[in-house]
């Protein structure tokens, strides 16, 4: 990273705040600059310290994290947000995403992936631990299966991106739920032949994550 990244943490919990601040510290590249334990102190403290980034508890007194997130959205500010929660919902998965977060992890989320999803975020992506990855692909597909129902049949647009037939077997299996280990054991292939077909697919296709790639899919209607 070029710049220390700024950060400040929501949780009505002490010791889950202690922690995570312990984690952090122990890189250069991250700083606590502020610690708050409810949605009303988190709004207010971004909005006047202004972090690069917002970990936030989803369950806390005065206001939960969902609701602060969507208030930071309304003030149009820039801090991007992660949600920590012990709920794997979809109700709650889908509502952090709609109200603005770039990422929800649970709290028994282990440090290499924790780390991993601050980098992701702060570089301007989005993280979600695996079973909620499959939960957001899941419903962008029945909203698309429910769109493309109501619509006209048209030609399948795979050829848009130049994308053979095995990078569409592999897509298939990929929003599926499919691990690449589990597909490479499907298709009797190496593991690594088929992480060069779906490095290639999400090339060709230009994006860069599992929901993007789900909704572009089901945009040029290539499932």
């Amino acid at each position: 990273m070029d710049k220390t990244t700024r950060i400040v943490l929501a949780d009505d919990h002490s010791l889950v705040r202690d922690g995570i601040r312990a984690l952090l510290e122990e890189d250069d590249n991250y700083m606590v600059i502020g610690e708050v334990s409810n949605g009303k102190e988190a709004v207010q403290m971004v909005l006047d310290k202004n972090p690069d980034l917002l970990i936030i508890d989803i369950r806390m007194p005065e206001m939960n994290g969902i609701e602060a997130v969507e208030e930071l959205k309304k003030h149009s500010s820039p801090t991007k947000c992660i949600i920590l929660s012990m709920h794997d919902s979809e109700e709650y998965i889908l509502k952090s995403v709609n109200a603005g977060a770039s990422g929800y992890l649970l709290k028994d989320t282990g440090k290499s992936e924790f780390l991993k999803a601050i980098s992701t975020v702060e570089q301007g992506g989005k993280y979600f631990s695996g079973d909620i990855s499959n939960v957001l692909v899941n419903n962008l597909l029945s909203q698309g299966q429910a769109k493309q129902e109501s619509k006209p049949k048209t030609k399948n647009g795979s050829n848009s991106f130049g994308i053979t037939s095995k990078e569409l077997q592999i897509l298939e299996l990929v929003l599926s739920g499919l691990t690449n280990k589990q597909i490479s054991e499907k298709l009797q292939k190496s593991k690594r032949t088929v992480e060069t077909h779906r490095f290639n697919l999400m090339r060709k296709m230009g994006v860069n994550n599992l929901m993007d790639l789900a909704r572009k899919a089901q945009e040029y209607k290539l499932i």
